[in-house]
């Protein structure tokens, strides 16, 4: 039987009941967002809600809004941040983000999404599941647009993807792409996720690549620098 729980540094995450469990995507956006000088974020999809307390980890003094229309993922990413040390930063909201948006009166600094993106292909057997991993519920051209709506004038949009989505990515209208980082799982492979910021001020586009293992179990110098602040054995 799975383990129910994982346990970081600062926080443990309860995820058995959540369709998506905590995994290496959750992980990399939440260590890869740029929350420098960030007050409000809003966390789409919060799941187990554990990006939202990678974020709250790292700037004690931001609030952060976590929505999911997934209502046993809410409750349980409620009960992680409450025997948290961020307890008070994090508010969980059962609700999509079509709907958030339309009686939000708050403006973001960063929005931040690990978003369904199984697209037209076969869709996974248990519909919550189903629901967490696919575009139906969001696509990308929503979660943008609304986005745009949420963020401050400064503000900033973060997302992980399947690399097959990149172009598609880069060729949105509603923000400007200002960082790019390839994700490569070992060498010699394929991209296998791409992590993408949006911005409301056009700038400079940064791009670099990220290897997740050096080897099999043996992780890379640069993914040990982003991540070390959270994984227990980095």
């Amino acid at each position: 039987m799975p383990n129910p729980y994982f346990k970081f540094k600062q926080f443990t995450i309860y995820h058995d009941r959540c369709a998506m469990k905590v995994g290496t995507d959750g992980v990399l956006l939440g260590a890869w967002a740029n929350a420098q000088n960030i007050k409000n974020v809003l966390d789409v999809g919060t799941g187990s809600g554990l990006i939202a307390l990678m974020l709250a980890q790292r700037n004690r003094d931001m609030l952060i809004d976590a929505i999911d229309i997934d209502n046993d993922a809410v409750e349980q990413a409620g009960e992680n941040a409450m025997r948290s040390p961020f307890s008070s930063q994090i508010r969980c909201f059962n609700t999509s983000l079509q709907e958030y948006a339309l009686n939000c009166d708050r403006k973001y600094g960063l929005i931040v999404s690990n978003p369904p993106y199984f697209g037209e292909s076969l869709k996974p057997p248990r519909e919550n599941r189903s629901v967490a991993r696919h575009t139906d519920s969001l696509s990308v051209d929503e979660l943008i647009k609304l986005s745009s709506k949420l963020l401050t004038f400064d503000g900033r949009l973060s997302v992980i993807y399947p690399f097959e989505y990149k172009n598609y990515l880069l060729e949105q209208d509603n923000l400007f792409v200002t960082r790019v980082t390839n994700v490569y799982p070992v060498p010699g492979s394929l991209p296998k996720r791409v992590l993408v910021e949006f911005s409301k001020q056009r700038s400079s586009l940064e791009e670099n690549d990220l290897l997740i293992e050096k080897k099999r179990h043996i992780y890379s110098d640069e993914f040990i620098s982003l991540a070390k602040d959270y994984y227990l054995k980095l």
